[in-house]
């Protein structure tokens, strides 16, 4: 069974939320500093999108995840029959680093909202909110349930979406609300930062013959990495999340010019398409590694997933892709087709998301597609379009009707 997404549905669920109750509530929601270093990062907020889902009536509760730091969760309960979604995106931002004035309050210039997390993701968040209330307040009652997680945390190591995979109960398909433009994005590539250790023997610069040079043998491994890994990396290409690839980010050896260098560091940056396996990557890794080894009794190196990337020994970054012909991809295009009046491009997202880990280790059919665009995110002067809101609500509605009321095997 579908539900058909006539203009007259749209019509009827659109009597029930406003442009000005969105901007409302992304701009309480803004107020509330979410980064590292503010006392339980994320709670105020979390608290907030739960407070508004207890005015409207609808399932919700605080999660405690980390040191006071909560996900915030709700539940549209469906009658029972139909599929299961879940609206999902984080409540954390990055400081605001370099912006002028107040970041937390937000400003509306010339049609675009300003603040730190306005676009990533907090509008995503409202939306989606917002989705849920005005299919609340319309009193339909879907067969399938509408789930909410806002979560801790993806700006570091994911603790909240961890939490959330680690609850168990996983529904039959995600929609994180990740600044898309509202394009579909059923993919991403995965994402590692390695760092390797090259070990030297330091003496003095005026005997160097009688030391190792950490910085020589970090050479040796790039030039083997040039000539025969990294080609073979990018060659590997998806359709539609593209190549994989690797980025030299940060290399230092050594303490002066006048000393052999006794270590040097190489830090990495790879990413990976779908199919690839984590596994491969680093087996590759270590077979240049042994390779060297085996030619240079004096080469002395290994390597490791630099702590700031580390989740734990079960989470890693991976890829995240869902097949064009899934159901929630489906419904997504004619949501956005009707609501937009043109198809979305099924496309790639260009960073990673938490929705690598629900793809992955929850098997959720996952897709990315949120108001706004990427590109100020992070930046001194993040904003989205106000005008971007109501179609992002809408489609999220029209998915939403669409998705739980279709029987689990259609």
């Amino acid at each position: 069974m579908e539900v058909i997404m006539t203009d007259t549905v749209y019509k009827h669920l659109s009597d029930y939320f406003t442009e000005e109750e969105a901007v409302s509530l992304l701009t309480k929601l803004v107020s509330f500093p979410s980064h590292e270093g503010v006392f339980e990062q994320e709670t105020a907020a979390a608290a907030f999108l739960c407070d508004f889902f207890r005015k409207e009536g609808i399932e919700t509760e605080l999660v405690p995840v980390l040191d006071g730091r909560c996900n915030v969760l709700a539940r549209l309960k469906g009658s029972g029959g139909g599929r299961s979604l879940l609206f999902t995106g984080h409540t954390d931002t990055v400081p605001p680093y370099d912006m002028k004035g107040d970041p937390y309050e937000a400003r509306i210039d010339q049609g675009k909202m300003y603040g730190r997390g306005v676009v990533d993701m907090k509008a995503g968040l409202v939306c989606m909110i917002l989705a849920m209330a005005a299919i609340k307040r319309a009193g339909i009652t879907l067969p399938g349930d509408l789930i909410f997680a806002g979560v801790i945390d993806e700006e570091s190591k994911s603790e909240g979406t961890r939490a959330y995979l680690r609850s168990g109960e996983l529904p039959d398909a995600a929609i994180v609300s990740e600044p898309s433009n509202m394009q579909i994005c059923i993919g991403h590539r995965g994402l590692e930062w390695f760092e390797f250790t090259f070990h030297g023997k330091t003496v003095h610069g005026g005997r160097q013959k009688e030391g190792i040079n950490a910085i020589q043998k970090a050479m040796k491994f790039i030039h083997e990495l040039e000539a025969e890994l990294i080609p073979s990396i990018e060659a590997r290409v998806n359709s539609v999340v593209g190549n994989s690839s690797m980025n030299y980010g940060l290399i230092k050896g050594g303490t002066q010019p006048s000393t052999v260098a006794g270590e040097c560091i190489l830090q990495i940056d790879r990413r990976w398409i779908p199919g690839e396996t984590f596994t491969e990557i680093k087996a590759e890794y270590q077979a240049v590694l042994d390779r060297l080894k085996a030619s240079d009794p004096d080469f002395k190196a290994e390597f490791k997933v630099m702590d700031v990337s580390y989740m734990d020994d079960q989470y890693i970054h991976e890829a995240l892709y869902t097949s064009p012909e899934d159901p929630i991809v489906r419904i997504a295009e004619k949501a956005v087709n009707e609501v937009m009046g043109k198809a979305s491009e099924l496309t790639s997202f260009p960073a990673w998301t938490d929705g690598g880990l629900i793809n992955y280790y929850g098997s959720v059919p996952t897709i990315i597609l949120g108001p706004g665009e990427l590109g100020s995110a992070h930046s001194a002067e993040e904003h989205i379009e106000i005008s971007a809101l109501v179609p992002a609500v809408s489609i999220y509605c029209s998915i939403a009707c669409a998705y739980c009321s279709e029987e689990l095997g259609n």
